[in-house]
């Protein structure tokens, strides 16, 4: 069974973009997979809640209840580790797909060759196969 981790960024999008992103991974994944996140993507998000305002605080809100309402499995990241330099670490693993926006992250991901999910267009989700 694969991991598909969930980058911050990328649990926003229901919220801004009104993409049903958990359909859109299900339509892409042809296999047996789990839905994960790094712990420290659920402190991100709250951090958003308290010092955003307005549709970012609204989408932040959104993630929060999906992740509740979707039992995301949230695992521990490394300490001392940003989340991106966590998703790599943990991704680096075979079984592993990442769920992000985030240029820099989608960046190193291709450099190692871990599959991603990335937004197209505003309106959709594709997923690089890099192996």
């Amino acid at each position: 069974m694969k991991a598909v981790i969930l980058d911050t960024n990328f649990l926003l999008i229901p919220g801004q973009f009104r993409i049903d992103i958990f359909s859109e991974i299900e339509r892409l994944c042809d296999f047996p997979y789990r839905l994960k996140m790094i712990d420290k993507t659920m402190d991100e998000l709250r951090h958003i809640i308290s010092a955003q305002k307005g549709r970012h605080k609204a989408s932040a809100s959104l993630a929060l209840q999906l992740v509740k309402a979707k039992d995301i499995d949230v695992i521990p990241g490394l300490p001392d580790e940003s989340v991106d330099s966590s998703i790599i670490s943990i991704s680096d693993k075979k079984n592993y797909v990442v769920c992000t926006l985030d240029k820099e992250l989608r960046r190193q991901l291709k450099e190692k060759g871990i599959p991603m999910i990335v937004m197209r267009q505003k309106k959709y989700l594709m997923m690089y196969n890099l192996h």
